[in-house]
């Protein structure tokens, strides 16, 4: 399959496009992890916003939005959030593709880590990130919980 991957520039102006790709992404997690992800948060205009203050790297599939990842410096590294694919794209290495621009957009800027989150509840998308060289760091919980609910996972590159 031909997969074109590009950072976002001023002439994109799919932002509905991508929300709805987040969303359908995201959509099985619902069922299955607490509190409710943060994407539900978003709207198109915080989604545009938070686009122009991170990097944004989206992937198409001829004329069609299949994929996308969120990148944010943080401290001492890089910050991956939101990688998501388009359900029945999954599984073809369109995730893999977008983590190494993720990596090398660190690499350009002098980073040598990537971190991200999963759910505790998501071992399938911990299992895959350990595929991919990241490690298990630790956990965080959020507020009003009294277990962890999320795994930090960091990948030296």
């Amino acid at each position: 399959m031909n997969v074109t991957i590009s950072e976002i520039d001023s002439s994109f102006n799919n932002w509905q496009e991508l929300l709805t790709l987040l969303h359908e992404a995201f959509e099985y997690q619902n069922a299955r992890i607490n509190p409710p992800s943060s994407l539900h948060r978003l709207d198109v205009d915080s989604i545009s916003e938070k686009a122009h203050e991170e990097k944004l790297y989206i992937a198409w599939h001829k004329t069609q939005l299949i994929g996308c990842v969120f990148i944010r410096e943080q401290q001492d590294l890089m910050y991956v959030g939101k990688l998501a694919i388009k359900p029945g794209y999954q599984g073809l290495g369109i995730g893999k593709q977008l983590m190494a621009y993720a990596e090398n957009y660190a690499k350009n800027c002098g980073f040598s880590e990537l971190e991200l989150q999963v759910r505790i509840e998501l071992i399938e998308n911990q299992q895959t990130f350990k595929r991919m060289g990241f490690v298990e760091i630790g956990h965080t919980t959020h507020v009003g919980f009294l277990e962890p609910t999320s795994v930090t996972m960091r990948k030296t590159i």
